[in-house]
């Protein structure tokens, strides 16, 4: 059993999705600036969220069918971030607010470590690719992210993947070559 497909069942059957989304092709599911403390769960579709320094786009991670996808920082502290969000595809999401989403984390056990592992998963991802990006080379990081998300070169187009993997296009075209 998967924590995070029965999570969202649960959801479901509950009824606690909010709204649902359809988002065109580089449609802004959130823009920099905004306060944003909804959990989104991409139905169809792919997103990126990126933020953008010195008129440069930087992706930091991306949102595929079956997985959440937030602007987390401004989901957790309900300030404003500098975070995008952003369909790379014709996307469809569910929403759920914040406190409802809390409410439900917090009314069972089960669903609190559900949630405590949600986040640790995501620490340790984000920690993993904050490795990668310094001491890796860009060769070394090209096969690391292939290996564990082979999906992204299925549904990413590559300058997006280029950004995320901290290369240019040239780069990462040069190393799928060699």
């Amino acid at each position: 059993m998967n924590p995070i497909t029965d999570l969202v069942g649960s959801i479901e059957r509950k009824g606690l999705w909010t709204k649902h989304l359809e988002l065109d092709r580089n449609q802004f599911l959130k823009i920099q600036g905004s306060i944003h403390t909804n959990l989104y769960w991409v139905v169809q579709g792919s997103l990126r969220i990126y933020v953008v320094e010195e008129n440069e786009e930087h992706t930091i991670r991306f949102g595929y069918t079956h997985n959440f996808i937030a602007a987390l920082d401004s989901f957790l502290d309900e300030k404003p971030s500098d975070l995008y969000i952003q369909a790379l595809k014709k996307t469809t999401v569910k929403v759920i607010d914040k406190a409802t989403f809390m409410e439900f984390m917090q009314s069972s056990p089960e669903n609190s470590t559900t949630w405590q592992l949600m986040l640790e998963q995501l620490v340790l991802q984000q920690m993993e690719r904050e490795r990668d990006i310094l001491t890796m080379s860009p060769l070394e990081r090209y096969k690391r992210v292939l290996k564990r998300s082979p999906q992204l070169f299925q549904e990413i187009p590559h300058k997006y993947i280029a950004s995320y993997l901290r290369m240019t296009p040239e780069t990462l075209s040069r190393i799928k070559k060699s």
